[in-house]
């Protein structure tokens, strides 16, 4: 999909030609005498047409108006949530016709701020997006171009362009989310991760079985252990920041496929556990738009990525491994997989000296029965990071909501036979998962996101919805931020200090005069 910003008023929209125009009406609407503002005006006094968002009205061949179809859409208060629910429902619409080029107008909106114009653009490319990767006959999008029509086109530029970029990170992790296992092994994992290795600021390292076992990584290599498929632990660096600056780390859980090893999953549903590395997916996706923006913030991603497969040489329930830092861990259960990949890569992260580390992972079904699909888990015992994510999530439309980490939930943890146990009983866990995690990040600030509700759909939308790489760019260009205000307020302390600084009035000392001998 290729996008474009144009500033266009509503009156020279009537004249601009395409396949179809897109205008979003506000429930403040102002009637400028225009033909476009004619015709919602008349549809709404009729009662055809209600700016409720994503009610739909289509015209063919408007009379005053250039474009082939005109598909008036309602915007509520024009607010990002509401642009997003009306481009949604307007793309829906063209998906299936023979529109080629659209011109999406938000010029009726009154004042549209950059952060509506980022969602409008996202929403652009969600509700255009098609798996076509194992299809033998799958046709491209007929939709090629939407040309984004705005009163004032610098004043939105900055929201277009984290918007188009966003498009970009959210198809790549909906792509390796959405394909079959047999089309996502860790291999071919690693082989996307090294494509993203060739963009402007990110290196790629993949480590095999040989350097996991120097490593140490004793958790990583027991739920792989039972495939046939080799383990991969993929390290991912953006560098646009001072080698000096402390990176955020984000961790992305890659198992390209769950069957729950010997604790084996029911079989209905099973093959939505190839949606089990989309935390990894979305690793990829935030690098990605990171290589578009390219933000002045250092960022590490890391996926361990296998498969969790029964075999007879397969982890099984009371077997004990040491993981990297030397904890033991008794595995009560197989189908706990994901805690024991990410505690591995939390105790790597240590090396950078992060400055925090996010986990995003499909971890838990109990986070599904907390949160259903709205929202994903966020746990941090750390205020500011917690804070931080949570308000990255209500600024891109990603959202999360924040879940305890009592130190009582950790009772269940405890075993006879090791440091730790991988599961504790049903009740509360996602909480018990995420202390599980917590255990190994006593090194520096941590949270966890538990995408298991929000990661993809199920039934007539089944496929990955590539959230959270929408929450993740905010909150690492909030990052971002904090690096270059602690710069600036550095530059000047000097001379904060050199003006605080008392004057000094130098005092002279007096020479004392010569003794005179008698």
């Amino acid at each position: 999909m290729n996008f474009e910003l144009k500033t266009l008023t509503r009156t020279r929209i009537c004249s601009e030609k395409c396949d179809a125009l897109v205008v979003l009406i506000p429930q403040d609407l102002n009637s400028e005498g225009d033909p476009l503002s004619v015709l919602a005006a008349l549809a709404i006094k009729s009662g055809d047409f209600e700016v409720k968002p994503g009610k739909l009205l289509s015209a063919y061949r408007t009379p005053g108006i250039a474009a082939t179809r005109v598909l008036l859409v309602g915007a509520g208060d024009g607010s990002p949530k509401n642009v997003r629910t009306a481009v949604n429902a307007a793309m829906g619409a063209l998906k299936t016709s023979t529109v080629q080029r659209a011109v999406l107008c938000l010029s009726a909106l009154n004042n549209p701020q950059a952060e509506s114009v980022r969602a409008a653009v996202v929403a652009c490319g969600d509700a255009t997006y098609t798996y076509r990767t194992t299809k033998s006959k799958a046709s491209p999008a007929k939709l090629q171009r939407v040309v984004v029509a705005v009163n004032d086109s610098v004043t939105t530029m900055a929201g277009f362009e984290k918007g188009a970029a966003l498009v970009k990170g959210i198809e790549l992790a909906k792509e390796w989310g959405n394909r079959p296992a047999n089309h996502a092994t860790p291999t071919l994992l690693a082989g996307a991760a090294r494509e993203l290795g060739k963009l402007p600021h990110i290196k790629t390292e993949v480590l095999g079985l040989k350097e996991i076992d120097k490593l140490g990584m004793g958790a990583f290599k027991a739920v792989a252990q039972g495939s046939a498929e080799q383990l991969r632990f993929i390290v991912l660096h953006y560098e646009g920041a001072a080698k000096a600056e402390a990176p955020v780390v984000l961790i992305g859980k890659g198992i390209t496929f769950d069957t729950g090893g010997i604790s084996i999953k029911p079989a209905a549903e099973m093959d939505e556990m190839k949606f089990d590395m989309c935390g990894a997916a979305s690793v990829l996706g935030i690098f990605r738009v990171l290589a578009e923006l390219q933000p002045a913030l250092n960022v590490v991603g890391l996926i361990p990525a296998c498969e969790n497969m029964p075999s007879e040489r397969a982890i099984k329930p009371g077997d004990v491994v040491t993981s990297m830092n030397g904890q033991t861990i008794e595995i009560l259960n197989t189908d706990a997989e994901g805690r024991l990949v990410l505690c591995d890569a939390l105790t790597y992260a240590e090396r950078f000296k992060p400055r925090a580390v996010v986990d995003i992972a499909t971890l838990t079904g109990a986070c599904v029965v907390a949160l259903g699909g709205v929202r994903s888990g966020l746990f941090s015992a750390d205020e500011q990071l917690a804070t931080s994510l949570a308000e990255a999530g209500e600024t891109s439309l990603d959202l999360c909501w924040r879940m305890p980490l009592d130190e009582e939930y950790a009772e269940g943890l405890k075993t006879n036979f090791a440091d730790v146990a991988n599961v504790a009983g049903r009740a509360g866990g996602a909480v018990t998962a995420a202390k599980f995690l917590q255990r190994f990040t006593a090194g520096f600030p941590w949270a966890h996101l538990d995408i298991a509700g929000t990661a993809w759909k199920s039934g007539a939308a089944k496929g990955a919805t590539g959230r959270p790489v929408p929450l993740l760019l905010d909150f690492l260009l909030s990052q971002a931020s904090a690096v270059a205000g602690k710069k600036a307020a550095l530059k000047t302390l000097p001379i904060a200090r050199a003006e605080a600084r008392p004057k000094v009035t130098p005092v002279k000392r007096r020479t004392a005069a010569p003794k005179t001998r008698t």
